[in-house]
């Protein structure tokens, strides 16, 4: 193949893909318009605070774990990586939707939706919302990078001008025109294959979606339940949720403290819940457990420990504790 028939046929190829630039360009460029245009959703400790919704890929992100306990256990860290992924996705989306350097915008794709992938794959009520995003964004940038852009942009544009960098191969990789890669084949097979066998494993990983007993993490509220202690005076214990709705917290409206057979020693009802007081709730993240109008809020990754008085009952008869949901799901747990 000459090069003017490589030459044609990339066009096309960079053609062919104009409607998947310009959708994606916009799906990280409306991640800026809806977080400061529309609204603003960078100020910490106000409802929709991006920072929240970051706290809530916590329990069961897939090998990133360890970046996101440290940024929102260091609220300041937070706010200026929100900051600063929003400014370069506004970036990534606008050069994408302008057809500007979009292999290297490609690559910004790539890494985005491999880190939306990892963090929150296992998110989505329904149909596997967050990981759909992550593995289409994961093809949708190794594509772009394939083809680059063509007509209707303007790294066409700045091609079709001749200018002298343009002929540089560092423009060949970074902005548009015929990748050089000595076997292209090769690559994407070998990049297909990959990405294709991230898919099956995350799937499976998430959800059990290849083999066994599909699950989703999504559905149900799931608290863990640790480190109780007590003296004389309060019990403490430490509560984690790892599971459920993200969009809206789980709301305890019992907490019951058992003897040996079951019977109640004391019992916080809704009411009291409402009212639990701020000074006896630790919280450990950006999520935070806060009572609400009817009940004990526990928003999705939230981790805190709380402090139940217990002078008026005998300390030495406690065998268990037991959390209620608004929904019926009961969790228990011995004291050692």
């Amino acid at each position: 193949m000459n090069n003017k028939t490589t030459h044609q046929s990339n066009n096309m190829a960079g053609l062919f893909t104009l409607s998947l630039r310009l959708v994606i360009g916009w799906t990280y460029f409306s991640a800026f318009w809806r977080r400061l245009i529309l609204e603003n959703k960078l100020i910490p400790d106000e409802a929709g605070y991006i920072g929240e919704k970051f706290n809530h890929f916590l329990p069961n992100a897939l090998g990133i774990k360890p970046i996101i306990e440290y940024l929102v256990t260091h609220p300041d860290a937070l706010q200026t990586s929100m900051m600063t992924f929003t400014i370069v996705e506004a970036i990534l989306g606008l050069c994408l939707i302008l057809g500007l350097f979009t292999r290297l915008m490609s690559i910004g794709v790539f890494a985005l939706a491999m880190g939306i992938l990892l963090g929150s794959g296992w998110i989505g009520t329904t149909c596997l919302d967050e990981w759909q995003i992550g593995v289409l964004g994961i093809a949708g940038g190794f594509t772009l990078f394939l083809t680059g852009s063509s007509y209707y942009s303007l790294d066409q544009y700045l091609l079709d001008k001749n200018l002298s960098f343009t002929k540089r191969k560092w423009f060949s990789y970074f902005g548009s025109g015929v990748l050089p890669i000595a076997n292209t084949k090769r690559f994407v097979l070998i990049g297909s294959l990959l990405i294709f066998g991230l898919t099956l494993f995350t799937n499976q990983y998430f959800h059990g979606g290849v083999w066994g007993k599909l699950h989703n993490k999504s559905v149900k509220p799931k608290i863990e339940i640790s480190n109780i202690s007590f003296n004389h005076s309060y019990l403490s214990f430490q509560i984690f949720r790892t599971e459920g709705v993200d969009v809206y917290g789980s709301f305890l409206i019992g907490i019951q403290l058992l003897d040996k057979d079951g019977n109640v020693l004391k019992e916080l009802n809704p009411s009291e819940l409402s009212t639990f007081p701020k000074e006896n709730i630790l919280n450990h993240y950006v999520a935070k457990v806060k009572p609400g109008k009817h009940s004990l809020i526990i928003p999705l990754g939230s981790k805190a420990d709380l402090k139940v008085s217990i002078n008026d009952i005998p300390s030495d008869k406690i065998h268990s504790l037991k959390l209620i949901d608004i929904s019926g799901i009961e969790w228990t747990a011995k004291l050692e």
